[in-house]
C-alpha cells in the first residue's frame, strides 16, 4: 500500500516522532493509523521522542572507577526532576553508562559532535581505501556511506551497542529509562581517562578487560 505524506503528517502530528519512523510505522502496519501508533508505542518511539523537547535540568554526576584504577570516568545525566535524580534506579542506570563508556572508549557523544574536519579526513581515507580495493567509481560513494555510518558507531556513544546488551544501542536503552520514568532524559557529556595515556609504555587492552567485566556485572 502506497503511504501519502498526509498520512505521515498526521500521525507525526500526533505522536511527535520523527518523518521517517512514522513512514517506517506506516509501512510497517499498513496505512493503518492506529496501528502504526500501537507499533511506535511497542518500539519505545513515541513516548520517547514527545519527550525530547521537555526541560532536562536535574540530574547527577556520576562516576565509575575500573578496578585498580586503570580506567575512570565522569559523566553528567540529566532529567527533569530531583525526585529522578535522587533514586537508586537512576543512578544505576547512569553508573551502567559510565561503565560502558569505559569499556567501549567512545570519542564523541553524538553524530552532532564529530568536527567536520575529523569527518572530511575519514571519508576521504574510507574513499582511498574503496578505490584501492578495486571498487568501481560508481558505488566507491555508497560504500564511503555505509563505513561513515559504521564509523559513527563505533565512536558516538550513542550509537553504540551497550556492552551489558549489544542487542540495543546506547539510545535504546536511554529510551527504555524514558519510558520507565516517564521523564525526559538526556546524556550530556563525558570524560574518560586511561592511565597513563599519552605516554609511550607497555600496551594494555584495558577497554577489553572492562567489557569483558561489564558482561559479568
Amino acid at each position: 500500500m502506497a503511504i501519502t505524506a498526509a498520512q505521515v503528517k498526521e500521525l507525526r502530528e500526533i505522536t511527535g516522532v520523527g518523518m521517517m519512523e512514522c513512514k517506517k510505522a506506516l509501512v510497517e502496519t499498513n496505512g493503518n493509523m492506529e496501528e502504526a501508533m500501537e507499533w511506535l508505542r511497542k518500539k519505545g518511539i513515541a513516548s520517547a521522542e514527545k519527550k525530547a523537547g521537555r526541560v532536562a535540568a536535574e540530574g547527577i554526576v556520576e562516576s565509575y572507577i575500573h578496578m585498580g584504577g586503570k580506567i575512570g570516568v565522569m559523566i553528567e545525566v540529566n532529567c527533569e526532576t530531583d525526585f529522578v535524580a535522587k533514586t537508586p534506579e537512576f543512578k544505576s542506570f547512569v553508573r551502567d553508562i559510565a561503565m560502558h563508556i569505559a569499556a567501549a572508549n567512545p570519542s564523541f557523544l553524538n553524530r552532532d559532535e564529530v568536527p567536520a574536519g575529523i569527518l572530511d579526513k575519514e571519508k576521504e581515507i574510507l574513499r582511498a581505501q574503496a578505490l584501492n580495493e578495486g571498487k568501481p567509481e560508481k558505488i566507491v560513494d555508497k560504500m564511503v556511506e555505509g563505513r561513515v555510518e559504521k564509523f559513527y558507531k563505533e565512536n558516538c556513544l550513542v550509537d553504540q551497542p551497550f556492552v551489558k546488551d549489544p542487542d540495543k544501542t546506547i539510545t535504546q536503552y536511554v529510551n527504555e529509562r524514558i519510558q520507565m520514568t516517564g521523564e525526559n532524559i538526556k546524556i550530556r557529556r563525558f570524560v574518560r581517562y586511561e592511565m597513563g595515556e599519552g605516554l609511550e609504555k607497555r600496551h594494555e587492552d584495558f577497554a577489553a578487560e572492562v567489557a569483558a567485566q561489564s558482561q559479568k556485572a
